[in-house]
């Protein structure tokens, strides 16, 4: 369980130091920061539940992308800077590492397993992204075309 704890406060960490790393100074801070330590809640907690690795980082990106494009709306800045701080703790930094090392090394049976693996994991986190952000639209869409079936029978 600590171990957990630790993880969730380095996502944290990580998300706040890219958010810093691309300007952000003001109060998006504090919303990257419990965006990005939840989408790894969600990570954890789909793993721990025997789903897998890419199950987890789907449903994690997935919920990262719609947390990011509704806190986007509500605190009027672009999807964009949200979404990229949070998804840091995602990002499968020590299979590309490790994918890389045995290329260098000549060990192409693993560079194969650790490329398969790391095609995966990018994977599963495009395919949330995606689908959160076509959500989204799908949202936008249906209000507007209701706003406009209520606009014209006001007219009428």
């Amino acid at each position: 369980m600590e171990f957990y704890i630790i993880q969730t406060i380095m996502g944290l960490i990580g998300s706040v130091g890219f958010a810093i790393l691309f300007g952000v100074y003001d109060k998006k801070l504090i919303w990257i920061a419990l965006g990005g330590a939840a989408g790894w809640v969600v990570y954890l907690v789909c793993v721990a539940h025997g789903y897998g690795m890419f199950v987890g980082l789907f449903a994690a990106s997935f919920f990262v992308a719609v947390l990011s494009e509704l806190l986007a709306r509500i605190i009027k800045t672009p999807v964009i800077l949200m979404l990229v701080p949070m998804l840091i703790p995602e990002i499968p930094g020590g299979d590309l590492y490790y994918t890389m090392q045995h290329l260098v090394r000549g060990e192409y049976v693993q560079f194969g397993n650790f490329s398969n693996r790391v095609l995966i994991e990018a994977g599963a986190i495009a395919l949330g992204i995606m689908l959160a952000s076509y959500a989204a639209k799908l949202v936008r869409a249906v209000g507007m075309h209701y706003k406009n079936i209520k606009r014209k029978e006001v007219e009428v």
